[in-house]
């Protein structure tokens, strides 16, 4: 037999991150994010504890690791030709793409909504200290950061073009949030539904593109 390629040693590594994170965010969403240990991620993953930091060096690390991992699903659908704006047809893809993703991975996005309600998350990623993190925490934090602000930027500036083509009395601000309000609330719905009627959901994405394209 012949040895293993680099390539091959980099599949299998990536392949046991990916167990890793999908366990991790299994137990972080179901049974807290800080009662879940490293060691009971290692357990039901089937890796030796020590092994474990040879892929992650922190829980706060794989926290992190879990929630790049869900940017990068939607960020090649947001501005696709990198120029910093964010035309009408790329706003419509982005709203189109989005609720594809979450149908087609809705068991992710259940559990990752799941653990985004945790106060304790949430005060995890708010707080952290300088000292308190490691470089790659700091890389996961600086790419999440980025992108979401890239995306408030853009949205922003979008509803303020629409300006030009609305009445006088038109508040790009207003329009922006009530579009954030029903993107989120759709997705939440979308997450928790069990049943859905297709031609319902597909006239649902329309009217939204309908409304704030």
């Amino acid at each position: 037999m012949s040895p293993r390629s680099q390539k091959q040693f980099q599949d299998m590594r990536d392949e046991k991150k990916a167990l890793i994170m999908a366990v991790a965010l299994e137990h972080f969403a179901n049974e807290g994010y800080f009662k879940t240990t490293i060691n009971h991620i290692a357990r039901h993953a089937g890796i030796a504890k020590g092994l474990m930091y040879n892929y992650f060096a922190s829980k706060e690390e794989l926290l992190m690791a879990i929630i790049n991992s869900s940017i990068k699903d939607i960020s090649p659908y947001f501005d696709p030709d990198r120029d910093g704006y964010l035309s009408e047809e790329e706003f419509e893809l982005f709203i189109r793409k989005l609720f594809i993703i979450i149908r087609e991975k809705i068991s992710f996005w259940r559990l990752f909504s799941q653990l985004l309600i945790q106060k304790d998350v949430r005060n995890q990623l708010l707080n952290s200290k300088p000292g308190q993190i490691n470089s790659a925490q700091i890389m996961y934090t600086n790419q999440s950061n980025a992108f979401l602000a890239q995306i408030s930027k853009m949205i922003t500036e979008y509803f303020e073009r629409k300006k030009d083509r609305k009445p006088a009395d038109y508040d790009p601000l207003l329009d922006r949030n009530l579009f954030m309000y029903t993107i989120e609330g759709f997705a939440r719905v979308t997450i928790y539904q069990d049943d859905v009627d297709e031609n319902y959901y597909s006239k649902t994405v329309n009217k939204i593109i309908e409304l704030f394209k």
